[in-house]
């Protein structure tokens, strides 16, 4: 980030902050966290189970304390909520997940990422995804262009379903849970040309945002999980909606993302549908 940059994001009153500079400001604190957490990749880190396939390492706290330092320091008064260590949402907050894909991380697979989104009362303003292992960045900001290690990227155009690759993800208590997802992945498979599950609900967002996947939906996310992605999404030509068709709520984490020209037909095998 240019000097003079960094300044204005140290100098300028929050509130008089454009898009552009709180998603420079997310990239930057990205990129420092996904440093960290690289000092533990292909490490064979140590891992707590938060609850059964729910794991949680020391790099994730530790990416978590910088990114709480970082922008505590630079946005005072903007809320921080991260996956980790919670926090008080205020109208705008950012919303932090460490390192998203943990499992992936704890065994070596590279589709992991650090995402740092920004709220506005729920609607994503601006938000930053770096996945170090990939050597992959995507940043976007409201009324801006959406940026894939810095050059635009859009959404694929393709309004066939058949034709479509999509992306999902299953809950840690996929054993359990009723709305575990199993059953709407198998109907979707039957429909589109593929779907992938790589373990990392952002970078799945962002993949939707430059045209390697057509749509992803998923049903138990959390904000933080979801936030960056979906202003990356937003930003590159793409829709974003509830399971059902409607608004979505990304506190609730049930999503569809897509392309635009699949998302109906997606809607309604994933409804049930034939």
């Amino acid at each position: 980030m240019p000097l003079r940059q960094r300044q204005e994001i140290q100098e300028v009153s929050r509130s008089e902050l454009s898009p552009e500079s709180y998603a420079a400001l997310a990239l930057e604190v990205a990129t420092a966290a996904a440093e960290v957490a690289m000092r533990g990749y292909r490490q064979r880190p140590a891992p707590t189970e938060k609850a059964q396939h729910d794991l949680v390492t020391e790099h994730d706290l530790a990416s978590e304390a910088l990114i709480r330092a970082r922008l505590s320091a630079a946005t005072p008064d903007v809320g921080l909520i991260a996956e980790e260590g919670g926090g008080q949402a205020k109208r705008l907050s950012w919303y932090c997940d460490p390192l998203d894909g943990t499992t992936n991380f704890v065994h070596g697979h590279p589709f992991w990422c650090v995402s740092i989104g920004l709220l506005e009362e729920g609607r994503p303003i601006a938000g930053a995804v770096v996945a170090p292992a990939l050597g992959l960045t995507w940043t976007a900001h409201e009324g801006g262009p959406a940026l894939r290690s810095g050059a635009p990227c859009r959404v694929r155009e393709n309004d066939r379903l058949e034709h479509a690759l999509c992306a999902t993800g299953f809950p840690p208590d996929r054993r359990t849970a009723p709305d575990n997802n199993l059953d709407t992945f198998v109907r979707v498979q039957k429909v589109v040309r593929g779907v992938r599950r790589c373990g990392s609900a952002a970078i799945d967002m962002c993949m939707v945002a430059d045209g390697t996947y057509d749509a992803y939906w998923e049903r138990r996310l959390h904000a933080w999980d979801l936030a960056a992605g979906a202003a990356v999404v937003l930003s590159a030509g793409g829709t974003i909606t509830a399971l059902d068709g409607g608004p979505v709520d990304l506190s609730v984490g049930q999503i569809i993302a897509s392309n635009g020209g699949v998302h109906a037909a997606l809607q309604r095998v994933i409804g049930g549908e034939t």
